[in-house]
């Protein structure tokens, strides 16, 4: 009798033991804090704006690198015809794209950035590469001359400009391409617009060039967008089309979070890692 009721007390023991482990788990998770996984939401579209003398595909190792990471990416053509014709067209572009957009502009796209995004509430961050940040009545002429150091600036811009007809121009307007050859004013379109890039590309981006209209460099630009939507600017430091320190006092200037690079103005090919790692630093802050 002793015997069974002792073996009765081991069963009920064994059922309460194996009840409180039972239980041990929901008193964890009840008492545990709760942290909610952060789920983001789908990427922003990336809308790649090219400058004078260049085109969309200079934007190609940009490209590639956020076509690989992801994100949906177009590089539409710049007319080059001056700041509010331009930003209209690149207004019409991004009215298509549903969702939030980064818009990135390189050289005189950022003019064009500048001044399409205030009439674009999906876009939710700027970038500037070796580009223009206007202030409202400032023109690309002006910007390059403010301070020293711009190959794109003389007397005489005939010295490193071919002005060339075309249909329909206003009185007094021309398309501009940028010289080639060096001359003894002028640095040649390699040491000028492409330093830095390997010869072989630099040749091909010299026949490829598209012009932009004279008119375009003295059109002055509007309200800026960078006043009320976040910025980010990379900077080559060898830029010898627009000077670096003019770059480092507009990007101060929109209070823009730099990146310095040693390239030339074509940071876009020469340190297309550098500006793809910046232009998903942006992406990443959207929601």
């Amino acid at each position: 009798m002793t015997s069974r009721r002792r073996l009765r007390q081991l069963r009920f023991a064994a059922l309460a033991a194996t009840m409180c482990l039972l239980t041990l788990p929901i008193a964890a998770a009840a008492a545990a804090p709760h942290h909610p996984k952060h789920h983001p939401g789908p990427k922003p579209t990336i809308v790649l704006v090219h400058g004078a003398w260049a085109d969309a595909s200079s934007w190609n190792p940009v490209m590639q690198r956020l076509q690989h990471d992801g994100y949906t990416v177009f590089a539409p053509p710049n007319p080059l015809r001056g700041p509010s014709y331009d930003a209209a067209t690149l207004t019409a572009f991004v009215k298509t794209i549903p969702g939030p957009v980064v818009l990135v502009g390189h050289s005189y796209g950022g003019f064009v950035i500048t001044n399409a995004a205030t009439q674009l509430p999906q876009v939710k961050a700027l970038v500037y590469d070796d580009a223009y940040q206007p202030a409202k009545g400032e023109t690309a002429f002006e910007i390059n001359a403010a301070k020293p150091g711009s190959c794109v600036v003389a007397a005489d811009p005939t010295t490193f400009l071919t002005l060339v007809p075309y249909p329909n121009a206003p009185a007094g307007d021309a398309d501009a391409y940028l010289k080639i050859p060096a001359s003894a004013s002028f640095i040649g379109f390699n040491r000028c617009f492409a330093n830095g890039v390997d010869p072989r590309t630099a040749a091909l981006l010299a026949a490829g060039q598209r012009p932009f209209a004279v008119s375009a460099g003295s059109e002055p630009s509007g309200t800026p967008a960078w006043a009320s939507i976040p910025s980010w600017s990379v900077i080559g430091t060898d830029d010898r089309v627009i000077p670096p320190a003019e770059l480092l006092a507009m990007a101060h200037r929109a209070h823009s979070r730099i990146t310095t690079v040693p390239a030339g103005h074509l940071s876009l090919l020469t340190a297309a890692g550098t500006l793809t790692r910046v232009v998903e630093d942006a992406a990443r802050t959207v929601r």
